[in-house]
């Protein structure tokens, strides 16, 4: 069932480790088509799955195929999924820079055009999970502190969260554009960090430079790269 996107899932996971997102197995990638959702099965070291490995289930988290069980994260996906009907591919990661960002309590602001090229605006971060919310539902939860953080924040314009203490969600339009979206945030958090030991000082920059480079990618007016290749 959903071969093709089985393998696209079954890709997107062993890219987490192609560009270091992951050591173990500690990150997960899902796609959506229409009422289904295929992820990761939980605790399957990379080296050793297969595409039809990858577990399909629906948006009320019934198993429809596969052998394993889902991801961990699997209620946090469809949480996600269910609220965000844009998104179509789920990345989480525990990436080096971005988590560390998460684990300080710290959003990822914009400081330069590398972020305005795809976030339009600061990556938020979520507020931390109480102790009922912990207990009872966790990873449900958690996909509702993040739908919490976006409230009034256009999803797909900024696609990606820092969860407190955590680590990171990425999202987008498939299970591969969610993954270069998880990487992009790495690098982000990566650069402000370095930034930061620069200037501590250092603020964001202008908002008509933040307009200019988002626009010039995204929306109806957006001119990089080729129209037809």
């Amino acid at each position: 069932m959903l071969k093709e996107l089985k393998e696209q899932v079954f890709k997107a996971n062993l890219e987490l480790v192609k560009y270091n997102l992951v050591i173990f197995t500690w990150g997960n990638v899902s796609a959506r088509d229409g009422d289904y959702i295929v992820i990761k099965p939980s605790g399957v070291e990379y080296d050793k799955m297969k595409a039809d490995d990858m577990v399909v289930l629906d948006l009320d988290g019934n198993k429809i195929d596969g052998k394993y069980n889902p991801s961990s994260d699997t209620l946090t996906h469809l949480e996600l999924y269910k609220a965000f009907p844009n998104i179509k591919g789920i990345t989480h990661t525990h990436s080096n820079y971005a988590t560390s960002f998460a684990q300080a309590g710290c959003e990822i602001v914009a400081l330069g055009t590398t972020h305005a090229d795809y976030f339009y605006g600061a990556i938020p971060i979520t507020r931390h999970l109480d102790e009922i919310e912990v207990v009872e539902n966790y990873e449900k939860n958690t996909g509702k502190v993040i739908i919490e953080a976006f409230k009034g924040i256009d999803y797909m314009a900024i696609p990606g969260v820092l969860v407190r203490s955590h680590g990171v969600f990425a999202w987008g339009k498939s299970a591969g554009d969610s993954i270069h979206n998880a990487v992009v945030i790495e690098e982000l958090a990566k650069m402000n960090y370095q930034s930061i030991q620069l200037n501590p000082d250092i603020k964001n920059f202008p908002k008509y430079i933040l307009d200019k480079h988002y626009s010039r990618k995204h929306g109806k007016n957006a001119y990089y790269g080729q129209k037809h290749i």
